[in-house]
């Protein structure tokens, strides 16, 4: 049985981390994967472990291991090297190791050190140009060597709330679009349709002959049916799409629904809301009401468009309100879009080694 190691941040795993697990998976009976982060860095080694635990669930001799390094990083230093492979050593079950795969120049002291050879993979990076220090730099760049689940983490939620038939659904459906055009990574931009609407034609479609959408009978559990199909559409969207991921209305958002319609929010629904990158709110005022037969409540959309503007206001998320005509709310969103993406990802340096 030919047991072989990998260790690293995979800060984050990308398509060069996956090509150096497929080729330790075509060579040996079994393989460790260390993942093994400092805990300053940003994402979550409990994500990073999940991640690729599902992009290599074809291999099922590959198990991955997580644990935290938070020791000195020294590469002269004999003591630096003996605590770091205990560590891992510890990590991968202080079984006999036969191969050490890597892509990095320290590759061949840490084989030497578990008595292992060394068997180097593309350190050139030129099979796979790609690395975490430049994923982490500019994620947009290098939107293509990222998995789906990383894709996902990585992109920003854009929102677009407000009353009924203020154009919601156009805003994001022409945001998607605007940005698609843009091509690379933004190529497959797409937007998440609001769950509700799609609940609302399915009761409507059990009506009586003669009965109309103010005929409709909502309950709590309507709502929590809305919140997780909600999340799940956007979940699902995220994985596949580009660095920003536009959604017709949210969880957040159907609190304010159900207060509409019932009153007040549950405690369910509200504890489903999610923390996007950013809200618009499209302002109900010079927007003519379009009754399209799915809609009431042209007498409530000033109301909504108030408790809008006071649940954004206290949820601590950014957002933005869009008024004026229909151009000049897209180049708004559109702006805002774009000032989002120059603020980057803000990722935490890992560990250096000493010196550096």
């Amino acid at each position: 049985m030919v047991h072989g190691l990998i260790v690293g941040k995979f800060y984050p795993p990308h398509a060069g981390h996956h090509s150096l697990i497929d080729a330790a998976a075509g060579a040996c009976d079994e393989v460790t994967v260390v993942v093994a982060p400092s805990t300053v860095e940003s994402i979550p080694l409990a994500d990073r472990v999940a991640w690729l635990r599902e992009v290599h669930a074809a291999d099922p001799h590959v198990r991955f291991v997580g644990v935290y390094d938070d020791l000195p990083i020294d590469y002269g230093s004999a003591d630096a090297w003996a605590a770091h492979c205990a560590l891992f050593r510890a990590a991968a079950g202080d079984r006999r190791v036969d191969l050490v795969f890597s892509s990095e120049a320290y590759g061949g002291e840490l084989a030497r050190r578990f008595g292992a050879r060394h068997v180097p993979v593309d350190p050139g990076r030129a099979a796979v140009p790609v690395s975490g220090t430049a994923v982490r730099a500019d994620p947009v760049a290098n939107w293509a060597f990222l998995a789906p689940p990383v894709r996902a983490w990585f992109t920003r939620r854009v929102v677009v709330v407000g009353a009924e038939s203020t154009g919601t659904t156009t805003l994001a459906r022409a945001l998607a679009a605007h940005l698609r055009l843009r091509g690379g990574a933004f190529g497959g931009t797409t937007w998440v349709e609001e769950y509700g609407r799609m609940l609302t034609s399915l009761k409507m479609a059990d009506l009586a002959p003669g009965q109309a959408m103010a005929d409709l009978e909502w309950t709590r559990a309507d709502f929590v049916t809305v919140t997780r199909e909600q999340n799940a559409a956007e979940d699902a969207a995220a994985r596949s799409g580009g660095p920003i991921l536009l959604c017709d209305t949210d969880s957040f958002a159907t609190a304010i629904w159900e207060e509409r319609y019932l009153g007040d929010a549950s405690q369910p629904v509200r504890d489903a809301a999610r923390r996007p990158a950013l809200y618009l709110l499209t302002s109900h005022e010079g927007v003519p009401f379009e009754d399209d037969g799915m809609r009431d409540g042209e007498h409530l959309r000033a109301w909504m468009t108030g408790r809008f503007r006071a649940e954004l206001a206290a949820s601590g998320v950014p957002w933005l309100e869009l008024t004026g005509t229909y151009r000049a709310r897209l180049a708004r969103a559109v702006e805002a879009c774009d000032d989002l993406l120059a603020k980057g990802w803000d990722l935490a340096d890992p560990l250096l080694p000493a010196g550096r």
